[in-house]
């Protein structure tokens, strides 16, 4: 079952990735988020009625809100990564998130990398070469300097980086409350910090430009981000959480398929290659690390 749901959770994110370029990428990355957890709010909300009691314990509150603000600027930087650049140039770099948080374990804590971990690192780094795989007649490296001219790839670098930081503060709060209250919990406030701090950005005088056209397409956005939170907590309650997330990567390889299918992104076959060579990556990582 945690299988199926990691699988499910990855589709829906994948998904809202997708609802999100298509129909909202046209507004600033502020904006873009605001839609994004604006509609998916109500589903929050609602789903306090159905989840068990719980009290958290301080640290929960500790953890929750030492996550929230690194959380924010991670989402609007993946907001502009997915605005300015293709869907199969900039998701795949979320299979970096494993490899930092390996080497933070490795600087801060001492702990080793083992050699599966170690083929795990080597396998996205080869990921990212073959995603511009045909560049590489111009030049062995030429494909790695490619990664780097492309905005969009760099920004969802940084944001792996930053969810190598959220991702055990999370970790700690689940443990100390329940996963579906934390998820409930932690997206809901995150949802009306980005209403409040909206005043302070260009955000609030472009979310009136918002029109009625777009409300379909905003519910079932809102609908793929709250599926996807609601899986991921259920997956996690029932597995290894470094399991869980190596999975759900493949949001990684769904989202791909969705710039060869919606946007006719180019050259799709060397990043599905290097797409499923760096979820491999990932898959080494959570079990060797």
């Amino acid at each position: 079952m945690w299988l199926v749901l990691s699988v499910l959770s990855a589709f829906f994110l994948a998904t809202a990735d997708a609802l999100t370029k298509r129909f909202f990428s046209q507004y600033p990355a502020y904006v873009m988020g605001l839609v994004r957890l604006g509609y998916a709010l109500p589903w929050f909300l609602a789903s306090f009625l159905f989840i068990p009691l719980t009290v958290p314990t301080p640290t929960f509150w500790v953890a929750v809100a030492c996550a929230l603000p690194l959380e924010v600027g991670a989402f609007i930087l993946y907001m502009r990564a997915i605005k300015i650049s293709p869907l199969s140039l900039t998701l795949p770099f979320l299979s970096f998130t494993p490899v930092f948080i390996v080497f933070t374990g490795w600087l801060f804590l001492g702990e080793r990398v083992s050699g599966g971990a170690a083929a795990g690192i080597v396998c996205i780094v080869i990921g990212t070469w073959t995603l511009h795989f045909s560049k590489g007649r111009q030049g062995i490296l030429e494909p790695f300097r490619a990664v780097i001219r492309e905005r969009g790839s760099l920004l969802m670098i940084l944001v792996s980086l930053i969810y190598a930081v959220t991702a055990p503060l999370g970790k700690l709060a689940i443990i100390n409350s329940d996963p579906l209250f934390f998820g409930a919990v932690y997206f809901t406030i995150l949802a009306v910090l980005l209403i409040l701090l909206a005043p302070l950005t260009d955000g609030k005088r472009t979310f009136k430009t918002l029109n009625w056209r777009s409300f379909p397409a905003g519910e079932a956005l809102g609908l793929c981000v709250f599926l996807s939170a609601l899986c991921h907590f259920q997956a996690v309650a029932l597995t290894n959480v470094a399991h869980m997330i190596a999975v759900k990567r493949m949001s990684i390889l769904f989202g791909v398929l969705y710039g060869a299918w919606l946007f006719r992104e180019e050259e799709i076959g060397e990043r599905l290659v290097g797409s499923l060579i760096m979820i491999g990556g990932v898959f080494l990582i959570a079990r060797y690390a």
